[in-house]
């Protein structure tokens, strides 16, 4: 059993923490530390109670020893792994990520990596990573960097571009649920019950709004059913976890009919969910207006929801760290311990990740953070190449990739002008003219002007 430290920055997380937790605890060749660091030390420490508690259950094969660390340079030093979650800022300042723009009729299903509030949320991002990235260099240079936080592309690329040899990558579940999606169809043409995991999909583009070009479960393309599965369920949907009208009582649930929309006009798929792909559109095309969402059969995830869905996590974990909920040790579906347990060199696993460009997209420009499958195995992360997408769809992706470049050029270089280029050309603001953009962008620049500022 290999015995190592894992840092955890963003180590108060509500939800994911649970998971990565669980994981951990199912993995029996590895043990050790679990470095806990938050601003919210509070969070941390909850965390720490509910890791000890995992300890105690009978199904826990590992036991590890959570730590909550006070600063940066304490849960990095000695660190094997360092995972990244957190979310930048607070919901508040989301909120004008997500409904700032709604005054000007744009609106957002997630608002956290493309559009308006992609651009608000990575001024705030980007400097905390810059931060990151030089205390990973000065502290623990030759440990694995895996990132969780959104807007998942700028984020790899300021750990790159402050700290160019980092040993990093960007880990995304979207196209585990697409994924889930083709097993209903090859199920449905078939009778063949497979599990995602068995699913081999090519996939090329940038986060959240990468495509598959082939889906095989073993010798059978489940691209040839396509046409006839969307014929057949077009109309009303399909929802992997659940029926497909789930979205009107599930914010995040979906009923696949905006990827299904985009495969009749290009013959690939978007590999994300609707919520996602419709962000990195003209606005007018999915998201409209409210009522436009609703036909889509997709939903508007408020900043009111997700404060309610935050409490409501507090909550739970007050109850889980004191011992009054006992913790559910069960595997999920994530793969982060799997890719881990590839670099150690215990195993080989082939999985979607965020990499710089060199040369695996060949129509996307070198050093851009694109995402495509790679192979994970002893101390190695190796890209696969992948074959071109439709001309149609390589310009779409081309458009919104150099958009999240030019806004990293302007965050690094605090240049506002540069900031507003990668703005302004965001497909969600196609509707806006130029006055209006610049109001828009005049105020959400100034509301994030605080972490901004941070790291000048």
């Amino acid at each position: 059993m290999k015995n190592i430290k894992i840092a955890y920055i963003g180590g108060g997380s509500k939800q994911w923490a649970r998971v990565f937790m669980n994981d951990l605890a199912l993995c029996s060749d590895l043990t050790g530390e679990i470095g806990l660091f938050d601003i919210d030390k509070e969070a941390a420490v909850r965390n720490q109670q509910i890791g000890n508690n995992i300890n105690k259950q009978p199904e826990t094969v590992s036991r590890w020893n959570y730590v909550v660390y006070d600063s940066l340079k304490e849960v990095l030093c000695g660190a094997d792994f360092v995972v990244i979650s957190i979310l930048p800022g607070t919901f508040e300042d989301m909120r004008v990520d997500v409904h700032y723009p709604e005054k000007y009729n744009i609106y957002q299903s997630v608002g956290d990596t493309a559009g308006p509030g992609g651009v608000s949320r990575a001024l705030r991002t980007v400097p905390f990573y810059e931060e990151f990235a030089a205390a990973i260099e000065k502290y623990c240079p030759d440990a694995w960097v895996i990132n969780f936080t959104n807007p998942m592309s700028i984020c790899t690329k300021t750990l790159y571009d402050v700290f160019p040899s980092v040993k990093a990558f960007g880990c995304c579940h979207e196209v585990f649920h697409t994924q889930d999606f083709l097993c209903d169809i090859l199920e449905e043409f078939t009778g063949i019950k497979a599990k995602r995991k068995e699913i081999y999909t090519e996939v090329a583009g940038i986060n959240h709004f990468t495509w598959i070009s082939s889906a095989k479960y073993k010798d059978i393309e489940i691209f040839d059913f396509m046409d006839d599965y969307i014929a057949k369920h077009f109309e009303e949907g399909h929802y992997e976890h659940g029926p497909a009208d789930s979205y009107k009582t599930d914010t995040f649930a979906y009923a696949n009919r905006v990827k299904m929309d985009m495969y009749k006009r290009y013959g690939v798929l978007g590999a994300a969910g609707d919520r996602h792909l419709a962000e990195f559109m003209n606005n007018k095309w999915y998201l409209a207006s409210p009522s436009q969402v609703d036909s889509w059969k997709f939903a508007l995830t408020t900043v009111d929801f997700r404060i309610k869905q935050m409490n409501e996590r507090i909550e739970e974990s007050k109850k889980l760290a004191s011992g009054e909920i006992k913790p559910e040790v069960k595997k999920s579906d994530e793969e982060a311990v799997e890719l881990m347990r590839s670099v150690l060199g215990l195993t080989t696993t082939i999985s979607n990740v965020n990499l710089p460009n060199r040369g695996q997209i060949s129509w996307l420009p070198e050093g851009s953070i694109v995402e495509t499958n790679a192979v994970f195995s002893n101390d190695r992360v190796v890209p696969v190449t992948t074959k071109p997408l439709p001309v149609a769809v390589q310009s779409l992706v081309r458009r919104c990739s150099d958009n999240i470049d030019i806004l990293y050029e302007g965050i690094k270089k605090r240049d506002k002008k540069i900031i507003f280029e990668s703005f302004v050309n965001q497909p969600l603001c196609s509707s806006l003219t130029l006055d209006e953009a610049r109001s828009l962008f005049d105020e959400m620049y100034e509301k994030n002007l605080r972490f901004f500022q941070k790291n000048n």
